[in-house]
């Protein structure tokens, strides 16, 4: 049975957000229209002045995401997320990303968990060598036109997600691997082996603390091991 790792990827393998630099882009094509930027513009300069939280920035890239992308064709939606994957793939942080080299060299099946966009974690998760992964799907109309209705795929739970995905095919959670970097990622992390809070928030940090789980911080050309 091959062991399975699992991650998490903004902020964890990702730089940044796969929904955030999709939003950017279906509003500088015109596809989305400049007063979506409006719905985070607040909430963004307020995290990025250190005066509001980033949960509050990305709750608002959300809700302009899923306003404005009613109507939205899939094919256009998927080629801007090409595109953006292709330009963003190398913006990753180094500890996640030789963590993965080295997992592959040993045989584990892993795969990603995720709640951007389906299209867009497929992309990425493909440049990473990635054996599976899952995000959040934009539900379409006959006319392939998204309805702005979502939904995670398979599961809501992250957990449940994994143990399904375990049993299903076959994988042995025995020396498993999951690296997260929120209280989101909570769950998945309690049933791994080898959990890894990386960059970890306070809510993640505070839980890692008192369940004695490996914490890693990587902060310009440093990764700092937490103990």
């Amino acid at each position: 049975m091959r062991k399975v790792a699992i991650f998490d990827i903004d902020g964890t393998i990702f730089r940044s957000s796969l929904l955030i630099e999709i939003t950017e882009a279906l509003i500088q094509e015109g596809i989305f229209p400049s007063k979506a930027q409006k719905v985070y513009a607040s909430s963004y300069k307020k995290w990025l002045d250190r005066k509001g939280d980033y949960d509050s920035y990305i709750n608002a890239v959300v809700r302009a995401a899923e306003t404005y992308i009613v109507g939205v064709e899939k094919k256009e939606y998927s080629r801007i997320a090409r595109r953006v994957v292709s330009f963003h793939k190398n913006r990753v942080y180094r500890y996640t990303r030789d963590l993965v080299a080295e997992l592959r060299k040993n045989n584990y099946y892993i795969i990603a968990i995720s709640n951007s966009p389906k299209e867009m974690v497929d992309a990425f998760c493909k440049t990473m060598g990635f054996d599976k992964s899952y995000g959040r799907v934009y539900e379409v109309d006959e006319l392939r036109r998204f309805t702005g209705k979502t939904h995670l795929e398979l599961f809501d739970d992250k957990a449940e997600l994994l143990k399904f995905i375990v049993k299903r095919d076959g994988l042995s959670l025995k020396d498993s691997v999951g690296v997260g970097d929120s209280e989101g990622d909570i769950s998945f992390l309690g049933l791994v082996s080898r959990p890894i809070c990386f960059n970890p928030n306070s809510k993640l940090y505070n839980h890692a603390k008192k369940e004695g789980w490996k914490i890693v911080v990587e902060r310009k050309d440093m990764v700092y091991h937490l103990h």
